[in-house]
């Protein structure tokens, strides 16, 4: 009796547990589902609300999910989602302007500027473009410049001061610890690893620093001054000197043009479109148009595709997903583009600091079996650096924005070691081999000369298999691509004087280089990859991965959380690496 009951007992549990399942997967598909049966609607009368305070990738991304398809994802909030629905609201009749309002953007230099292009072809139209900000950051402002009218909250602020980059730096923190970073690099600029090295940035590495950040500044007080009609000169004193810092100063300063409350910001508006103060205004949120523009862009069909492939996110050996680029997806994207015969050429959207050398080879070689059946363009956005100008250089054509990083040709090997620690703790590790090299590395003892030496050798190999490719794709001789190499870091703008990239300009342009190369005059976007999920991810991703998070982000604190998770990536980085030499985050 016993028996019966525990099998009744175990055959209703699973029943509950199969239902439970059921049900939250019926839950999940309504959440997810849901949005995709939303119409938005566009009243006459609106006006475009460009609020941008969401992370802004360059690709939204297409997600399915195998056995579950109405869970499949296909978001339209994607850099150049935004840039079509800016360029299709122009043709809109009724979108009768643009407000750009405390924005606080979530994106990179070189896609800011792609925003900023956007804009002044919309003003082309002859519709109105304003911007409102309690606080405007320096890249706020560099969006918000190219509006016809700019308003500033008359308790904000104005931030005005030039660019910086700021580098933590780890030798000593490693020494007190005992655990350390055994390096190997080859290449003077290549200082993604120099933290692990030295107390101070080198001398090499402050060049190059200093070399990219006052190119990507040229470019953009020359934007700002042409919007604003500031000389350039003048825009260093104001920056200098700080004197945009208040709404006053800035007023005086010429970067804005009205000092008011939001309030009176919003009358204005109501003007601007010939409504009364106490009527409503039509406001439409950019991703809601964003959801709109895309379904009526499907409208104007052909037959003749134009792959758009991105690449975006630091280079793993792998699968890949979203965020992170596969040589599995990637490849996989390249292949289906390659043998659809309605695709007629393949532009490579590249945003990536680079990483894995075996995966950036196992890209790059892909790339080359398929130029020679389809034209393919790459286009650089924030950065396309390390093993992300390797998957680059063999394009038929490469294209970058001005403010693209770009370059670092070098390579580095780096491997945890914590035998200082384990020596500290009392841990000693002994080892039994077979052959004198067995044990090529442990993570608890030194790395020896025989071993640093091997993976010197290893290093220099793919440096020059690098170089190699460089000057293959490039039609440059070797030795004139290492002596731009080391490791050395460029803006667009620098690479194009030196033979890197070929024009300066951004997704639209490499789209008619493509079609151009294609013989072809009409075509739609195919975007790529595809990115498939299982039912495991989706738990995982809803439950632990994510409370962990935010269990150290509430202890550590963001700032310390950030630190946390940069040692933390630096630390698990296996094998020879192409990687960009430092943050990105330019300030």
């Amino acid at each position: 009796m016993n028996f019966i009951k525990r099998v009744l007992s175990t055959v209703t549990g699973i029943f509950v547990f199969l239902f439970i399942c059921f049900g939250l997967l019926l839950v999940f598909g309504l959440i997810f589902g849901s949005s995709s049966d939303d119409v938005v609607t566009v009243k006459s009368n609106s006006i475009l609300d460009l609020k941008l305070d969401f992370p802004i990738d360059d690709y939204a991304g297409k997600i399915e999910f195998e056995k579950f398809e109405f869970l499949n994802e296909s978001n339209k909030n994607g850099l150049f989602n935004l840039i079509d629905a800016i360029n299709y609201a122009a043709t809109d009749d009724k979108i009768k302007g643009i407000t750009i309002e405390n924005n606080f953007i979530q994106a990179g230099i070189s896609q800011t500027k792609a925003l900023r292009d956007a804009l002044i072809k919309f003003k082309a139209s002859g519709k109105f473009i304003t911007a409102y900000a309690d606080i405007y950051s320096q890249k706020d402002y560099y969006l918000s410049s190219v509006a016809d009218t700019i308003f500033i909250n008359p308790a904000g602020m104005m931030e005005f001061k030039g660019l910086y980059s700021e580098q933590l730096y780890y030798k000593d923190f490693q020494e007190k610890s005992g655990l350390k970073m055994e390096v190997v690099r080859f290449g003077k600029y290549k200082s993604a690893v120099e933290p692990f090295l030295e107390n101070e940035m080198s001398d090499a590495n402050r060049e190059q620093v200093e070399s990219f950040l006052n190119s990507i500044w040229s470019e953009i007080k020359f934007e700002i001054g042409k919007s604003r009609h500031i000389s350039e000169a003048r825009l260093n004193t104001i920056a200098d000197s700080l004197l945009a810092r208040t709404p006053n100063l800035a007023k005086s300063a010429q970067l804005v043009d009205k000092i008011a409350y939001y309030d009176e910001y919003v009358n204005g508006l109501k003007k601007a479109v010939n409504i009364s103060e106490s009527e409503d205004l039509n406001i439409i949120s950019i991703k809601d148009y964003a959801e709109h523009a895309a379904t009526n862009l499907l409208a104007d069909y052909s037959k003749n595709k134009i792959a758009v492939i991105y690449a975006e996110g630091e280079i793993i050996y792998g699968e890949g997903d979203k965020g992170l680029v596969g040589q599995g997806v990637i490849n996989t994207s390249l292949k289906k583009a390659r043998d659809d015969k309605n695709i007629k050429a393949i532009v490579l959207r590249i945003n990536s600091p680079g990483g894995s050398a075996l995966a950036s080879e196992l890209i790059w070689r892909e790339i080359e079996l398929t130029k020679k059946v389809k034209p393919v363009i790459v286009s650089m956005g924030n950065l396309a650096a390390s093993g992300g100008y390797y998957i680059a250089c063999n394009a038929d054509k490469i294209i970058a924005e001005p403010t693209t990083i770009t370059g670092s040709i070098g390579v580095f090997g780096m491997l945890p070691n914590a035998s200082g620690m384990a020596k500290d703790l009392g841990i000693n590790a002994e080892q039994v081999v077979t052959n004198k090299n067995a044990v090529t590395y442990s993570f608890f003892e030194p790395l020896n000369d025989t071993q640093r030496e091997f993976i010197k050798e290893g290093i220099i190999d793919i440096y020059d298999m690098f170089t190699s490719r460089v000057a293959q794709g490039r039609n440059m001789k070797q030795d004139a691509v290492k002596d731009i190499a080391q490791g050395r870091v460029w803006t667009g703008a620098e690479a194009v004087k030196i033979g890197l990239v070929d024009e300066l300009g951004g997704l639209d342009l490499a789209l008619e280089h493509a079609a151009k190369a294609a013989n072809i005059t009409e075509y739609n976007i195919k975007e790529l990859p595809v990115f498939k999920k299982d039912l495991e991810k989706i738990l995982n991703s809803l439950g632990i991965a994510k409370a962990k998070e935010d269990v150290l982000k509430e202890e550590l604190g963001e700032a310390n959380y950030l630190i946390f998770k940069e040692i933390k990536s630096l630390s698990q980085k296996k094998g020879v690496q192409l990687l960009f030499p430092y943050s990105t985050d330019i300030k």
